[in-house]
């Protein structure tokens, strides 16, 4: 009878699925800073009124109306960004005022912090697609209040 030897299969084995939970914790981790990023750095001037924020939307010509719509959004994505099931939408709809910033800073700014919303849309745009699966989650959960009423 052949001598059988333990297979070194359980130790492959946990190497990738310690990898896997140091992504997930990454991951979280600039989940987390960008949250904060875009609502304190970035919406909270808007929705103070602050002389930078407040300047720069007159210098274009959006006026408080403009800054105040885009500190909501921008708010509004950043607490999207920590809950589980909005994760992978806010990401996307944030990486959509990313472009949009990028736009602005291209035409409005020549280009001066154009690097910013580039570096900020491709972050968001490795959460939105490592965060995928919660789409379907969502998705169900919507169906199913509409089918409620």
């Amino acid at each position: 009878m052949p001598e059988t030897t333990a297979s070194p299969a359980p130790a492959v084995a946990a190497v990738p699925a310690r990898g896997r939970g140091l992504r997930r914790v990454a991951l979280r981790a600039v989940q987390v800073l960008l949250a904060l990023f875009f609502a304190l750095a970035s919406a909270l001037p808007k929705l103070i009124g602050h002389s930078s924020a407040a300047d720069t939307f007159a210098e274009m010509g959006w006026g408080d109306a403009g800054m105040y719509a885009i500190g909501v959004l921008e708010l509004a994505g950043a607490v999207a960004l920590v809950v589980a099931v909005l994760q992978s939408v806010a990401a996307t709809a944030l990486s959509a005022l990313m472009v949009g910033a990028f736009v602005v800073q291209l035409t409005y700014f020549d280009g001066e912090n154009a690097a910013t919303p580039l570096v900020l849309l491709v972050l968001l745009l490795v959460i939105a697609r490592a965060r995928r699966g919660h789409n379907e989650e969502l998705r169900r959960l919507v169906s199913n209040r509409v089918r409620r009423g």
